[in-house]
């Protein structure tokens, strides 16, 4: 019998039942629910660096930044997950009844890599994240190296990447950011 044939498969309705009764954040992807690690006091920094900078370009805009409390869902592709930072603009638009906060609608999405997470953040993650059809921009914060990447959508469709290293910067449009990657990495011994 293959793997695929024993895995169980479970309903976003399990999912959520999970959620409500535990103290660990879940992710729901493709029927399967995978527990998220906690990151590290470094992973905690350089996303709370970014989320200040992107609150604060807010200013008057009828948007908020939120941290990893408020959950996402990628209705294209049915995975449910906790990012790093995310901004919603205008009234959210919450999926279905949960007593945790769903959003359909993030303008931006922040993560922040880690051992673990750097491929999947950067490849299935990006993949699905670039489906929704609110978002304009995903910030990656590199754990390895100074390093932030933008992926931002084009203004005639599709998406371009743009890349800062340390000494650098990098646009987040949709606010009219500069992330400057030495201040959003300021304190960190991450080189």
């Amino acid at each position: 019998m293959s793997l695929a044939r024993r895995l169980h498969r479970y309903t976003y309705a399990d999912y959520v039942a999970l959620e409500h009764a535990s103290s660990t954040k879940h992710e729901f992807f493709e029927g399967q629910i995978y527990a998220m690690a906690g990151g590290s006091e470094e992973h905690s920094a350089l996303a709370a660096a970014v989320l200040r900078l992107l609150g604060n370009a807010i200013g008057d805009r009828p948007c908020r930044a939120h941290t990893s409390e408020l959950r996402i869902y990628v209705e294209a592709v049915g995975l449910a997950t906790f990012p790093d930072g995310s901004v919603v603009c205008g009234p959210l638009e919450q999926h279905g009844p949960s007593p945790i906060a769903t959003a359909l609608n993030p303008r931006i999405l922040l993560e922040v890599t880690s051992d673990s997470s750097e491929e999947y953040d950067m490849g299935t993650k990006l993949e699905a994240y670039l489906t929704i059809p609110s978002l304009t921009e995903y910030v990656v914060v590199s754990h390895r190296e100074r390093r932030i990447t933008v992926h931002g959508r084009a203004p005639g469709g599709g998406w371009v990447m743009r890349v800062a290293i340390a000494g650098g910067s990098v646009a987040v449009e949709s606010l009219g950011l500069v992330l400057q990657v030495d201040e959003v990495y300021r304190g960190s011994a991450i080189a």
